[in-house]
């Protein structure tokens, strides 16, 4: 039991606890103290592990922040903790507001609230939260998980100015999923013509495509443009003989699939296999049904992707993709009657 006011028969921690459900969980210290603890009582209780400061002076049950997702749930609540402690007039943007709107993005590092507030001058970081002055719309701003938020479009894109090409083609495919039109894409591209980093903007907007059906299939694609061989198709689709088979990415006549733990971890070990001896053999045996086009296939996991492994996979597709070629050629024409043009039911 919390000392101090927290052992008053008169309930003060569960008016705390009524208050903090209003809240999302969260709690200001202002607030803790004007429904009867103490500084003490408050300290007492961050001291002891019953609270985590999410923020300073913002505070939330360490057993609920413990049981949120890590790679959206906390980084939300981390935004609402800051807007909770903010009295000046803003709005979530950028990685905040994707995580408030559900689009999948790449986390960056440092991990940062960011905010854009009206009449600001110069974007400037402060205590985790990054401020930016771009102007936007009044009009134009949604409510997303209960806070205020910059749209869907502009959230892309401006993913896209402050962090490049790759995670802006994350961001930017993600939208388009989630139903963003290029025409959209486009309109609020033109507001941003003389912003820095449009450049980079521009590009995720004309590469982007829906077909890539996740975020790591997106940062595989950026990594295929890079090399500069050739187009690259998502969903790529093959039938024959009743067998229907969907690939991630192809350039002329290689595969690249991207590669997840998942499928071969029951789901006791937090994958989706139901017996992971035959996942791995369904798997060799796609892989076979593909080979057999005469096509070339790479395989890449998710640690082939990041930033100290980037230019060593870049290198070994670029192997790849140049190998098959000179065997097999780049021209898929003699696959017409097996390729399937529609976007795949099922992965």
């Amino acid at each position: 039991m919390p000392v101090g006011a927290l052992a008053d028969p008169g309930g003060v921690y569960a008016q705390i606890l009524a208050l903090m459900g209003t809240q999302h969980g969260l709690i200001r210290r202002r607030q803790a103290l004007d429904a009867g603890l103490s500084g003490t009582d408050v300290d007492a209780l961050v001291r002891t592990g019953t609270w985590v400061a999410l923020r300073r002076g913002v505070y939330m049950e360490s057993g609920a922040w413990a049981a949120l997702e890590r790679w959206r749930e906390q980084p939300l609540q981390q935004a609402r903790a800051a807007s909770l402690n903010m009295c000046t007039p803003h709005v979530l943007s950028h990685d905040s507001a994707a995580y408030a709107l559900g689009l999948p993005i790449l986390q960056a590092t440092p991990l940062l609230t960011h905010i854009t507030r009206p009449g600001v001058l110069g974007s400037r970081t402060r205590h985790g939260v990054k401020h930016h002055k771009a102007p936007y719309d009044a009009d134009s701003v949604v409510t997303a998980d209960g806070l205020p938020a910059l749209p869907l479009a502009r959230t892309a894109l401006d993913i896209a100015r402050e962090h490049g090409f790759a995670s802006g083609l994350v961001a930017v495919d993600g939208a388009r999923r989630l139903g963003v039109t290029l025409e959209q894409l486009r309109h609020e591209l033109h507001r941003m013509r003389s912003w820095a980093g449009v450049t980079q903007v521009r590009r995720a907007v004309e590469l982007s495509d829906p077909g890539a059906a996740n975020p790591f299939e997106s940062l595989l694609r950026a990594l295929l443009i890079e090399l500069h061989l050739g187009p690259v198709e998502t969903q790529f689709g093959l039938h024959r003989d009743g067998r229907t088979v969907w690939c991630d990415a192809r350039i002329g006549r290689q595969i690249v699939e991207g590669d997840g733990r998942l499928k071969y971890l029951t789901p006791e070990q937090g994958g989706i296999a139901r017996d992971p001896r035959q996942a791995v053999w369904e798997e060799k045996r796609r892989q076979d049904f593909i080979s057999s086009f005469r096509l070339g296939v790479s395989r890449v996991v998710w640690a082939d992707l990041q930033p100290d492994t980037w230019e060593a996979t870049k290198q070994r597709l670029r192997s790849d993709i140049l190998a098959t070629a000179a065997t097999y050629g780049t021209d898929v024409e003699d696959l017409a009657p097996f390729i399937v043009r529609r976007p795949p039911t099922a992965a």
